[in-house]
């Protein structure tokens, strides 16, 4: 039997999990001495990378003192907390890992409360302790406040502490006096991670996750719970409603270094891949053939959020795009679903538009950049939070937000914050910043980032998660300024755009094909005015020196896909398609506008 250890690593968005995994994988020589690998190696798909930020989990195992080391790097984001609530289930411990400087934050917070609910040990990390005016102590005190606050048991508050810095490769008991390696930090997940419990039975085996191969299909991907899973078993897959379906386990796979080895079987405790076994979803038991029973089915927190999601019918349909008919979007939906535990996709009564509930707008966001790069074309309305009536109350989704900005301008934060129903908790100097805590409506949320960082000179930073449903807070005001909209379609115009500079800013540059009620940039004041951008100048033979000036024209403002998300209202939809980005009206003509007006309204 091989001696193991399964851990997660958790933490807030950007406090160092995948640096962290990088600088292990590093120490334990799972590279040639003449590989480079290069940094955040576990990010490997694009929008990872563009963006910084993990988004699907990732398993990966360490050999250290004859101890294999199972590893999953878990994404930082409350958006994709349903990954992160679905792989502690594969660990026996977490390690938590904390910014130096920042202390725990409500990501921190939303992680950990899940790690010590299913009683799995932690150690901390006090990360980044290289950072200017970094508070290693009173971040090890809050940590110890915040476990004490969620209820841990009296020996998960018993945690070993580290303090390192991932960036520069080392870990220490003393933040005074730093090491070389990591070896502090893999001794202490070997002397204090419990390894894992094997209990006597027939096999049990939970789906937590799934991969793809072109060659081979789907991959379960799951920890042995009880038993040996062997290669060629015939096995029962147990679904989550109790049905059972007879199988075959054609090949085994376990976690090697980056990639994956195959073996004849597995026993409990380890984490493995599955192939073989069809319509498999995540959550289903691998179970004995004669005698299945049933592992206690994952419950994922419900999603906060809805879009509509509907076939792209512009004037432009088709042209950018290779799938744009509703059977591939909803096709490309339902594959999503199997990954995706924390997406629900509700048909509406037009064939061709479904609502998708989604964690957040970064949820849904990733989805509709994913799906764009693949060759979808479609449109999407305006995100809408999730009301739920509770003892014949209405009630709305509540968010804890945290704001660090410079002390100068914390001022316009809590007026901004405010006025979209927002209650000031904490306030709070750390450094030469601000620490502010709200409580705000999630439909305060959305839109108020860019104000936030307009306001603050983009030094603010800002993160939140859901607390709970409270009664509805009234009406919060939406976007203030009206739009600039396409009377015609055809090619934008220098000429044109230069005339109408003083009626607002424009969203979109000159030379630039536009349709009939697609918007073209926001207006000076409060209502929509109609435009025409496609008129060139008018040309005679005269001449007069004075009169050709050449036009000056701002550069357009151009927005990524969450800000035109957080921009548009009720009645305005983003066209998505693989090459563009377009905010239209529902209603193209000026007519059809007026005649439906009500229904926005």
């Amino acid at each position: 039997m091989q001696n193991i250890r399964n851990i997660a690593i958790i933490a807030h968005v950007d406090h160092g999990k995948t640096t962290l995994v990088d600088k292990i994988l590093y120490f334990t020589n799972q590279f040639r001495e003449n590989e480079n690998a290069g940094e955040l190696i576990l990010d490997n798909n694009d929008l990872e990378r563009e963006r910084g930020i993990t988004i699907v989990s990732k398993n990966v195992s360490v050999k250290y003192k004859d101890v294999k080391i199972n590893i999953i790097d878990t994404p930082g984001h409350a958006d994709f907390g349903g990954e992160v609530e679905r792989v502690l289930k594969m660990a026996d411990g977490v390690v938590l890992l904390v910014d130096a400087f920042e202390g725990p934050m409500p990501q921190t917070r939303f992680v950990t409360g899940k790690a010590l609910g299913l009683g799995i040990k932690p150690i901390v990390v006090v990360n980044k302790v290289d950072k200017e005016n970094c508070r290693p102590e009173e971040v090890y005190e809050n940590v110890f406040d915040l476990f004490f606050n969620l209820g841990a048991t009296e020996e998960q508050l018993d945690f070993p502490v580290l303090y390192g810095s991932s960036k520069q490769g080392w870990m220490s008991t003393d933040w005074k006096k730093p090491t070389t390696d990591f070896t502090d930090l893999l001794d202490a997940i070997l002397e204090h991670i419990p390894a894992p419990k094997i209990a006597e039975g027939t096999l049990q085996m939970q789906v937590t996750s799934l991969d793809y191969s072109t060659f081979v299909g789907r991959i379960a991907i799951g920890r042995v719970a009880r038993g040996v899973i062997k290669e060629n078993q015939p096995v029962s897959l147990v679904k989550r409603d109790g049905k059972v379906v007879k199988s075959r386990v054609k090949e085994l796979q376990v976690f090697e270094g980056l990639g994956r080895i195959k073996v004849s079987e597995v026993h409990a405790g380890d984490i493995c891949a599955v192939v073989g076994i069809d319509g498999f979803e995540i959550g289903d038991t691998i179970a004995d053939f004669e005698n299945p029973e049933q592992l206690e089915v994952m419950h994922i927190d419900e999603p906060t959020m809805n879009m509509l999601f509907t076939i792209n019918n512009s004037p432009f349909f088709g042209k950018e795009g290779k799938f744009v008919t509703s059977r591939h979007i909803y096709d490309r939906l339902q594959k999503e679903l199997e990954k995706n535990l924390a997406l629900r996709v509700v048909p509406t009564e037009s064939p061709d538009a479904w609502l998708v509930y989604g964690r957040g707008i970064l949820h849904l966001s990733v989805l509709i950049e994913t799906m764009r790069r693949e060759g979808y074309e479609l449109q999407v309305g305006q995100p809408q939070v999730i009301v739920k009536e509770i003892d014949g109350v209405k009630c709305e989704p509540i968010e804890e937000l945290v704001v660090d900005v410079p002390g100068e301008v914390s001022g316009k934060v809590i007026e901004l914050v405010t006025q979209r129903k927002g209650e000031l908790l904490i306030m709070e100097s750390k450094g030469e910043m601000q620490h502010l805590e709200f409580s705000i409506p999630s439909r305060g949320i959305i839109g108020l980032r860019n104000n936030v960082l307009t306001a603050t000179a983009g030094e603010a930073v800002m993160a939140h998660r859901l607390k709970g449903y409270e009664p509805w807070k009234g009406t919060i005001p939406g976007r203030l300024a009206g739009v600039l909209i396409s009377l015609d379609t055809g090619s934008t115009t220098a000429y044109s755009i230069d005339k109408l500079q003083d009626r607002g800013r424009f969203f979109v540059d000159p030379g630039v094909d536009i349709y009939e009620g697609q918007i073209l940039g926001e207006h000076i004041r409060d209502n929509d005015l109609t435009i025409n951008i496609t008129k060139g100048k008018q040309l005679t033979n005269m001449r007069a020196s004075g009169s050709d000036d050449n036009t000056r024209i701002a550069p357009a403002i151009k927005f990524s896909l969450e800000e035109c998300m957080e921009y548009i209202q009720a009645d305005e939809y983003i066209e998505v398609t693989p090459q563009s980005m377009r905010l239209r009206k529902i209603y193209l003509s000026e007519g059809d506008r007026k005649i439906n007006a009500k229904k926005f309204q």
